[in-house]
Parts: C-alpha cells; sequence; structure tokens
C-alpha cells in the first residue's frame, strides 16, 4: 500500500507542504503563501493569505479552459417526466444572470442567503451565485416544517430567501410557499425579499416581498466573479442540536474547494468530463460536496435526480440514470439500498439496464451493514466503497482511495482514514485504546482543510460541543475501534452503547447479526430502560419484499441468531417485525426517538423525519417493548 501509505503519512507529519502542493489544483486570485494558521488554536484557519472565488473554480475555468461545451450538470426528475442538460457554459450563465439578481436585490460579500427549494437545477444555481458575489448561503431542506425553517432564519438572518412554488414527492405535492411564509411570520428576522420559482404543478400567491424567478432573470445584468479570503465563510448549513437549537456548521471557501478537489481525484476517481451520480439532497452535506461543488471543481459531469431510489416508478431508477448518463461513480446512503434490495430482492431490475459503465459504489451517511454491502457487491461486481463522515466534516474522514490504489475492503469498515485525519479511538480519561477495543472515535486536532473551523457566531457551542471532552482531539460522537490494520469499525453513536448488568454492549454489533439473516430488509436495535438490568436491548425488523413466513418464527430465528453470535450477555429476547421504520429525510433511522417513546418520554416528532405516519404506527409496539 506504497501510494496510500506515504500520502497518508505525509498528510499526517508534514500538513503544510501536503495541503499547500494540493492547492495547486485550485486557480486562486491571490496564491496562499502558507497552508495552516494555527495562532489562535483551537480555531485553526486553512490558506489565510489566499483569495480566490469557488464559483469561478466551478465554472468559468473551465469555459476559459475550452470546454464550456461539456455538459456540467444533467437534471433528470422521473417526478416530472423531465431530463435537461446544462453545458458548462450554460450553467455559467445561468449563474453569472441570477447572481445579478441577487446583487440587484442589495446581497454582497458576506450577506446571508437562504436557499428553500426543492431538487431542481435552481438550486444549484442559486448556491453557485451565491458564491459568486462573496455571499454566504444556508441552504434548507425543501419542505422543512415552518418552525424549523424559522429557527434557521433567526441565526442566519438573510437579506434574501430563494424558494419554490412546490416540491414534488412520490405521492403529493407539497406547496412550499405557505410554508415559507409561516416561517416568516413565526421568525424574529424578516428578510428583505423572498425570489419564488413557479412551477407548474402549482402557481403561488405572490405578495409584497415576493419577486418572480422568471421575470428577475429576463431582466439581469450577469455579475462577475468577487474574490474573498479563501478563509471567508461559502455557506452555512445547519445539523440537529442536542438542547433544541440548530448547530450552523460553518465551511469556508479555500480549505473546502483543495479538500474537495483532492477527494474528486483520489477518493472518487472522477476527472474532467467523467459522470458522477449522488442520490442525495442538496439540504444536506452530501448535496453540497458532491452534488454542486465537488464534480464541478474536477470538471466533471454532476446528475442532480429528483426522485426515490424506489417508487419513482420503481427500484430500477438509479440503474437507468447510470445506463442513461454513463454514470462512473454512484454515491448514495445504504437505506436506498436497503429499500431498493427490499423491493428487489433478487436485483432483476438492473438487468433490464446498460450499467457498465459503472465503476465504483460509494455508500456514506450512516453505517453500511455487511449483508447490505454483499448484496450490493455481488449483484454489481465492482467494488462496493464504505465511507465515514459528518455534516461538520464536510467529506469523508475514512474511506477507500479509490483513484491512489484500492485497499483491501473489509465488510463493516470505511477502511482508512483519508489524508489529514489523524483517527485515535480514546478511553474516558483520554487515553488511547489498543487495537481491537471499542471507545469514543476522536480526531487529533488540527483538522484538515474543508472541516468547520466553527460554529456560525457561536465559538462557544463549538468548543464545548466538540473539542471539550478531550482537549486537543475533536470528539466524533462516535463509538468504534481500530484494528490492528488500522481500519476503523464505527459501531454507531456513543450514545448507541447500552449498558445491559454492567456489560457495555454496542447496539450496531446486534443490528449487524439481525441485518445478516436472508429475510431481514432493515433493522434497528434499540436500548430501554429495566428495572433489573439497568438497559436492555430491542430489536425492530422490516422484511424483504414476498417474504411470506410466520413473523413469531422468523423472531426466534434472530434472538437465537444474536445469543449465538454475540452471546447469551447481549440479553436480546424481544424481536419485532415492522412494516417501516422511522428515518430522517436523509436515511438515518430515528433510533433516539425510538428509544425516548420505548421509555415512556413524549419525545416530539423530529422535524427531519421523513414519515411522521410510520413513527405513529410504531408508537404502540415500541410502548410496549419498554413496558
Amino acid at each position: 500500500m506504497g501510494g496510500y501509505e506515504q500520502i497518508r503519512r505525509t498528510s499526517v507529519e508534514d500538513p503544510e507542504s501536503f495541503w499547500l502542493d494540493s492547492a495547486g489544483a485550485i486557480d486562486w486570485t491571490t496564491a496562499p503563501t502558507r497552508a495552516l494558521d494555527d495562532s489562535a488554536a483551537p480555531f485553526y484557519r486553512w490558506f489565510p493569505d489566499g483569495e480566490l472565488n469557488v464559483c469561478a473554480n466551478a465554472l468559468d475555468r473551465h469555459v476559459d479552459a475550452g470546454r464550456g461545451d461539456q455538459a456540467a450538470l444533467i437534471y433528470d426528475s422521473p417526478v416530472t417526466g423531465t431530463v435537461a442538460t446544462y453545458t458548462y457554459r450554460e450553467l455559467r450563465d445561468e449563474v453569472a444572470r441570477f447572481a445579478g439578481v441577487l446583487a440587484d436585490l442589495g446581497v454582497g460579500k458576506g450577506d446571508r442567503v437562504v436557499v428553500y427549494l426543492p431538487m431542481v437545477p435552481h438550486a444549484a444555481i442559486a448556491m453557485l451565485a451565491c458564491a459568486r458575489l462573496g455571499a454566504v448561503h444556508s441552504v434548507v431542506f425543501g419542505g422543512f416544517a415552518p418552525r424549523e425553517l424559522a429557527a434557521r432564519i433567526d441565526d442566519a438572518t438573510p437579506k434574501v430567501i430563494v424558494s419554490a412554488s412546490c416540491g414534488i414527492e412520490v405521492q403529493r405535492v407539497i406547496e412550499y410557499k405557505p410554508l415559507l411564509d409561516q416561517a416568516i411570520e413565526i421568525a424574529a428576522h424578516k428578510p428583505e425579499k423572498c425570489i419564488i420559482l413557479q412551477r407548474p404543478q402549482v402557481v403561488s400567491v405572490m405578495g409584497p416581498r415576493d419577486v418572480d424567478w422568471d421575470e428577475a432573470m429576463s431582466a439581469a445584468v450577469p455579475a462577475d466573479p468577487v474574490p474573498v479570503r479563501a478563509t471567508d465563510p461559502l455557506y452555512i448549513l445547519y445539523t440537529s442540536g442536542t438542547t433544541g437549537k440548530p448547530k450552523g456548521v460553518v465551511r469556508d471557501g479555500g480549505g473546502y474547494s483543495v479538500a474537495l478537489a483532492w477527494t474528486m481525484r483520489g477518493l472518487y476517481d472522477v476527472g474532467p468530463g467523467e459522470v458522477m451520480f449522488t442520490a442525495s439532497d442538496v439540504g444536506w452535506v452530501v448535496g453540497h460536496s458532491y452534488i454542486v461543488y465537488g464534480p464541478l471543481l474536477a470538471g466533471a459531469t454532476t446528475v442532480l435526480y429528483e426522485g426515490k431510489p424506489v417508487g419513482t416508478p420503481d427500484a430500477g431508477q438509479f440503474w437507468r440514470v447510470v445506463a442513461d448518463h454513463g454514470v462512473k461513480s454512484l454515491f448514495t446512503a445504504p437505506t436506498a439500498f436497503r429499500a431498493i434490495r427490499k423491493a428487489d430482492p433478487s436485483g432483476e431490475l438492473v438487468g433490464r439496464y446498460d450499467v457498465s459503465s459503472l465503476k465504483y459504489l460509494f455508500l456514506a451517511g450512516e453505517r453500511l451493514d455487511p449483508e447490505t454491502y454483499r448484496w450490493a457487491s455481488e449483484l454489481l461486481d465492482i467494488p462496493v466503497i464504505d465511507h465515514w463522515w459528518q455534516t461538520e466534516t464536510g467529506w469523508a474522514i475514512v474511506g477507500d482511495p479509490a483513484g491512489i490504489e484500492l485497499l483491501p475492503i473489509k465488510a463493516g469498515s470505511p477502511t482508512r482514514p483519508m489524508p489529514g485525519w489523524d483517527v485515535r479511538i480514546l478511553d474516558p480519561s483520554g487515553q488511547e485504546m489498543a487495537a481491537g477495543e471499542d471507545g469514543a472515535i476522536a480526531i487529533k486536532l488540527p483538522l484538515p482543510p474543508g472541516s468547520l473551523p466553527t460554529l456560525w457566531n457561536d465559538d462557544e457551542r463549538y468548543v464545548s460541543s466538540y473539542l471539550s471532552t478531550y482537549p486537543g482531539y475533536y470528539l466524533t460522537g462516535d463509538g468504534g475501534h481500530l484494528d490492528a490494520d488500522g481500519y476503523l469499525f464505527v459501531m454507531g453513536r456513543t450514545d448507541d452503547v447500552i449498558n445491559v448488568a454492567g456489560h457495555r454492549l454496542s447496539t450496531g454489533g446486534m443490528e449487524e447479526v439481525l441485518a445478516g439473516h436472508p429475510d431481514v430488509a432493515e433493522c434497528a436495535v434499540i436500548g430501554v430502560a429495566d428495572v433489573l438490568k439497568g438497559q436492555v436491548p430491542r430489536g425492530f425488523v422490516v422484511l424483504k419484499a414476498g417474504v411470506d413466513r410466520d413473523p413469531g418464527d422468523v423472531q426466534a430465528e434472530l434472538v437465537r441468531r444474536v445469543r449465538e453470535q454475540i452471546g447469551a450477555v447481549a440479553a436480546l429476547r424481544e424481536v419485532s417485525v415492522v412494516p417501516a421504520l422511522p428515518k430522517t429525510r436523509s436515511g438515518k433511522i430515528l433510533r433516539r426517538t425510538m428509544r425516548q417513546i420505548a421509555d415512556g418520554v413524549e419525545a416530539p416528532v423530529p422535524s427531519t423525519i421523513d414519515d411522521a405516519t410510520v413513527l405513529d404506527t410504531l408508537r404502540p409496539v415500541l410502548r410496549k417493548a419498554g413496558a
């Protein structure tokens, strides 16, 4: 593993030269002469004397290099029956004009713009237009509840909000304008203007602060890119906070661009003219990094998909997109593949399409269970690459660098740390754990470029949330272990480790055993309060489509599997077969909410939930589990 080992070692031992060299992949208006500013540690800054414009790097430089006619963005929308391609020149021109619209409304360097849009090209255009002006965008997932949107409006204090008349789900149209109006009414801060994209499915009634997207674009004068400091914020992206107040993760432009450019080559093996399909949403960090900025910085072609992995109209849509657009790298969440596997267990639908262009499947966003890994690997016969990262980190902490060399894959592990990430396993006192021993996963400071430098207007919370538990380290909030080969195994959030009669057990380990049962499509294990043992695990499984067995037989087999593979100490004696598990829109199972309900706590329905009716159906089963 000479290539990987050398790169990794250099990045940790001499980050200054490694990242300054990596900065050569980006065009700078003022090239940085140094990489790391550690003068205000633990608030580190990357490329402090550099200046650039991220939008110009994503669009203009490719046009100037003679590649303006290459496809930059393909919009594929099975929910509207639309496919549209934007060349780099066309996308640059649209972005420049929309930047002109924003500038006419008074938006300039440092101003905030909230983007509340569905998965349409206009979302990427709005983000890039903000970057072009040096403004700071904050994308809020389209259709978010008014109170949650209001909290983000109050924190970011945007001058302008960009939204649409509606979003389109599998079986319904969601009107955005009433949600937006209600959020503004709740919020203390009032934006000066709202730009509304009118979609044909719903035409919104406009108010005095509202501006029609198409009308404004028809009169707009294109705006040129504005150089900004590398350390200036590019965007704010909110992630749920334990106190209920969302945390505004800040991302700077310089470090982020350098890191993403490295990952496109080194991790995803995607270069100019090659096609990357990231099946996520621009409301999430994956959408920011690998639908919008990463592929465009690399001069690649990105697919922006408005649909679901199943139901729009079937479980073969990812394969259709791959075949239609010649996709090389597909990146999505394990939950998407579990949904595909549940609907099409034998993978028959992939046979309808020519997917020979597909070289890699990348999965992230939650733990990739070995059974889903095996199913996808056997179905596609290509490398299935798990990688692990967070909203806060902006890109992968741990992965398998396909563009350098593919390291041997170990099912259940996202492989090894990427450049700049010094991963340690710590015990409660801050001492490093031996290989194979579970503990808290922490990152030795400084974090590499592209990770969060702080939280928006809240340095104190940044320190208390991430840096205070282990001085000199960033606390990921996840638990796991490194094996003797340096492979990381992430077993789940540290609050998913339960204490059963004095034994600390990982619910992730139990889920791995349940997921290996041939009839199980997906599962969750939670720890519920128990008078005798402190906590006991309870399992919940969704069966694959077409499984027609007595649930009691499946439950007995699952309990037996856990006893055989983990031991009687696991004490998993109750497994419930349920129709669905409650998830966020990004596909993460709401284990904490399930645990609270089982423990009799009146938990509010999270704003990020995809389908609240799933939780309603599950509530009586959870209450019984905790009884």
